[in-house]
């Protein structure tokens, strides 16, 4: 044990107004060792604050803290003892997931009371836009580059890019910073409209300037900077998405909020499942997309993945299917359900085929753009239990989950969606993307949806999305891991300490990934 964390230790209990005798400090250095990096500190709290509880003075012996030391390294081996994949992987439906609103007055976050209905009044929709708005407003509010100086001096606002209300442009003259949503009021014409007002924008001189890395189209909440003309129109020079913010910064302010819905941990728990995760390095998850039960191709491909899984020394602990999984549309017109249901059951007659996956390993299904289902507004709930009950006869560890779909791997959160965007994010971009920082399209569509705190920032009339449903779509804070599941090249960048993959189409150009979330690790993979 190094000199820096004995010291550590000493500091902490002497903060804490505690006499540590030396036995009492080996033995909470003892305990401390099996911790590292930032949990070292977490776990010198954690073991101080259960020591706290049963002092009954200043001065801290080795008795006390032996026997909380056996108390927590107790706790902790129960756990691993009770432990599985069944128990470690949490699939988290979109569909029930908590949805908090922000309080303007109190500069906090609250949860919605009372049902949410899926048919939503007119409303709901004017409810969509502000909830999006306040959110990424509250994150810019603690920028230090964007917030107000707290004492005025000529010195102030140098390098400060305070926000304007777009209320306040109106007769002003110079260059304004301001935030908001980029919205077509007007066949043509383009607005930035925020809580307060709305003005005309001109982005002719946009591309000239300083634009960041992203996809800029309607619906997107930008920051920008230009100066109002004599025509009333705003002549944007600078435009950008608002600035990310640290990951454990937002959890620090969020008191406790499960805002991903896999539940919250006390700093105890949060400890044992960090440390669990750790060794965890066997855990495998295998992605795959567009498994087209309909094709004797995709399928014989997928019996190749599935026995070249089979053979390994270690299973893998979750097979994620996203669809489509079916070559055509189930549109209107499309009238085969009864054929796709007997498909689906020799799907399952095909991973039981396979009894070590089959018993060890859990099946999840996330339902494709073109699948059946009540509508193709986001979120999407699961495959129709009609289609899928021959499957469940042959697969007992068999889920069937929405679209987008989370799941938290001890403490780590991942989103799964499934949703052609990169071409389409694409269409509807107002300008081209910077080439500065890259030209990877790719690249740029993970700064959209990670600066946006959103899955799907397209406008509404090309993806509808049931509006009391919208924050099922957020990303805040950000996810540990994001992965798509979109017909485009296959990817995966790490941006702001995110992995984002993406896995291709499997029925198309037989890509999938096999993903380690102990170090998000991602490899690339095709037959």
């Amino acid at each position: 044990m190094n000199a820096s964390t004995r010291k550590k230790v000493q500091r902490k209990c002497k903060i804490r107004g505690y006499n540590l005798k030396v036995d009492a400090l080996d033995e909470i250095l003892s305990f401390v060792s099996h911790f590292e990096g930032p949990d070292e500190d977490e776990a010198i709290d954690l073991l101080l604050d259960e020591i706290e509880k049963s002092l009954k003075s200043t001065i801290i012996d080795k008795e006390p803290v032996q026997r909380v030391v056996s108390l927590l390294l107790e706790a902790e081996a129960a756990a691993e003892e009770s432990s599985d994949a069944a128990s470690v992987i949490r699939v988290v439906d979109a569909l029930l997931i908590p949805k908090y609103k922000y309080d303007t007055i109190r500069k906090q976050f609250y949860e919605h009371a009372g049902s949410l209905p899926i048919h939503g009044e007119a409303s709901a929709k004017a409810a969509l836009y502000r909830d999006r708005f306040l959110l990424l407003s509250q994150r810019l509010s603690r920028d230090q580059h964007f917030s107000k100086p707290a004492f005025e001096s000529e010195f102030s606002h140098f390098g400060s890019c305070e926000i304007s209300p777009i209320q306040s442009l109106v007769g002003q003259t110079g260059r304004r910073w301001v935030m908001g949503v980029i919205s077509q009021l007007e066949d043509g014409h383009y607005y930035l409209e925020d809580l307060t007002a709305a003005v005309k924008i001109s982005l002719s001189n946009a591309i000239s300037f300083s634009i960041t890395t992203g996809l800029f189209s309607e619906n997107t909440i930008v920051v920008a900077e230009g100066e109002m003309l004599m025509e009333g129109i705003f002549q944007v020079l600078t435009c950008g998405f608002p600035p990310l913010e640290d990951r454990d910064k937002s959890l620090k302010l969020l008191a406790g909020h499960d805002f991903f819905g896999g539940g919250t941990f006390t700093k105890e728990e949060t400890i044992r499942l960090a440390e669990m995760e750790k060794r965890a390095i066997n855990d495998m998850f295998v992605i795959l997309s567009d498994i087209w039960v309909d094709n004797e191709e995709a399928l014989r491909k997928l019996e190749t993945v599935l026995d070249g899984f089979e053979s390994v020394e270690v299973v893998p602990s979750l097979f994620v299917f996203m669809g489509n999984f079916s070559s055509r549309p189930c549109n209107l017109s499309f009238h085969s359900y009864s054929s796709l249901r007997m498909q689906f059951g020799k799907l399952g007659e095909m991973i039981a085929a396979h009894p070590r996956l089959n018993e060890h390993s859990r099946f999840l299904f996330i339902p494709g753009p073109d699948d059946a289902g009540p509508s193709t507004a986001l979120p999407r709930c699961a495959l129709p239990r009609y289609l899928t009950e021959e499957l469940q006869k042959h697969v007992p560890n068999v889920i069937f989950s929405s679209n987008p779909c989370r799941i938290k791997f001890y403490t780590q959160e991942i989103v799964f969606f499934r949703q052609d965007l990169l071409y389409r994010m694409r269409r509807y971009c107002l300008m081209p993307p910077s080439t500065e920082e890259t030209d990877d399209h790719f690249q740029h569509l993970v700064a959209t949806i990670t600066h946006q705190s959103h899955l799907c920032p397209l406008p509404l009339t090309v993806q509808p999305i049931i509006w009391n449903y919208d924050h099922c779509l957020h990303l805040y804070p950000t996810p540990h891991t994001i992965v798509l599941g979109d017909r485009s090249q296959q990817k995966a960048f790490k941006y702001t300490g995110t992995t984002c993959f993406n896995t291709g189409s499997f029925a198309i150009d037989s890509t999938f990934v096999a993903y380690r979330p102990c170090s998000q690790e991602v490899e690339l993979s095709a037959l």
